[in-house]
């Protein structure tokens, strides 16, 4: 042993510390991601943490699923409608809105309206589709504003064919950069500032569009419409909209998808369905091929809460203040399904990326409201 050699005794290195938090933070983060990928999130409150379009941005993340083979219509009307949205819009140096009337006849708020539209002149124009009777205006904005005119009837294509009548002529302007379908129950319920700031400093079209299961949704649904328009794409919506020039082209060039509803969307489809084009065409039509480019509610309140076939309407001893303030601070829209068990569909008003107050404009107001409303203009719209 005492002749064995002493090896000199090793050297201890300090250990190199090793970042151990931030290979935790990548792991964590990476975990995280993957997750999301695999079980996207289907409430509304987790979908508006990854995107301000909800849920329907996170779907942008999957692999598109094989689509059926299209045809020859559909790939001529898809060709077309794609290089109007990929087209950037027409620059012009005074944008305008265009404000789209549709009427039997008079316009009992005109006198509101003008107070709405007065010292901002070359920031709007109008438009009047009177159906039944030709209209005595009272207002200079409406003076020499009707368009040629044709029949309306409630709940069939005539509807429609009206609102295409009036994009087409206010399309004529390339200065009108947006618009807006209106009744005449319609009344403002802001400033024309605060209206011409919400509609014009955002991408989105305010297209009213949800699915409904039930019988007045899908159940409305003919399968003539295939191949083009299936089952699984048929919407419901308002018909009051608002929509960017983009989206205002694309509608006047199509044929295909407003044929189908012409034929197969009608009152006595199919010997006992009611099924009213004005309410399902422009919802499906978006949802079907920019549904990222719309909202999904209308900027215009109307109150369905007395579970009736047609709305509240306001009489002259509803009209305060306080009604009105009501509804200038909702901040989310609402949906009801007329499924046996009724579905409420709730969800926020996402505009740029915030929550903002979801309506400008409100329905259905009796003429007889008028004076209340001239009283209270100035209070109700102050921000």
């Amino acid at each position: 042993m005492k002749d064995m050699p002493i090896l000199p005794a090793p050297r201890h290195r300090a250990r190199i510390k090793k970042p151990t938090w931030i290979i935790i933070l990548v792991l964590l983060v990476s975990v995280f991601l993957v997750c999301a990928y695999i079980y996207p999130p289907h409430n509304s409150t987790a979908c508006y943490v990854f995107s301000s379009n909800g849920c329907k941005g996170i779907s942008r993340w999957h692999p598109p699923a094989p689509a059926r083979d299209l045809t020859d219509d559909e790939i001529a009307s898809r060709v077309v409608i794609r290089d109007i949205l990929s087209t950037l819009p027409t620059q012009s140096m005074k944008r305008k809105i265009a404000f789209l009337f549709l009427t039997p006849g008079s316009l009992p708020f005109e006198m509101l309206w003008d107070k709405f539209f007065n010292g901002h002149e070359g920031r709007f124009s109008v438009y009047v589709h009177a159906s039944k009777v030709k209209t005595v205006h009272f207002s200079r904005y409406f003076i020499n504003r009707e368009i040629h005119s044709d029949k309306v009837a409630w709940g069939k294509i005539s509807m429609v064919d009206a609102e295409r009548r009036l994009l087409a002529n206010a399309l004529k302007d390339p200065d009108n950069q947006h618009f807006v379908l209106l009744s005449d129950s319609c009344i403002p319920l802001h400033d024309f500032d605060y209206v011409y700031n919400y509609l014009m400093h955002t991408n989105l079209s305010f297209v009213d569009c949800f699915e409904d299961p039930g019988p007045h949704g899908s159940g409305r649904y003919s399968e003539q419409m295939l191949p083009e328009v299936e089952k699984h794409d048929f919407r419901k919506g308002a018909q009051w909209f608002t929509m960017k020039r983009q989206h205002a082209l694309i509608v006047m060039a199509d044929s295909l998808y407003y044929s189908k509803f012409r034929d197969y969307c009608k009152p006595g489809m199919d010997g006992r369905k009611n099924c009213y084009s004005d309410e399902h065409y422009l919802p499906t039509f978006f949802h079907m091929l920019d549904p990222a480019g719309i909202a999904n509610w209308s900027v215009t309140h109307v109150d369905w809460s007395e579970g009736k076939w047609h709305p509240r309407s306001y009489k002259a001893q509803d009209v305060t203040n306080g009604l009105l303030k009501n509804i200038t601070s909702v901040v989310e829209s609402l949906h009801v399904t007329s499924a046996e068990r009724k579905e409420i569909q709730v969800r926020p008003c996402i505009w740029n990326g915030m929550q903002r107050p979801c309506y400008l404009f409100a329905r259905k107001f009796l003429p007889e409201t008028l004076d209340n409303l001239l009283l209270l203009f100035s209070n109700y719209t102050t921000i």
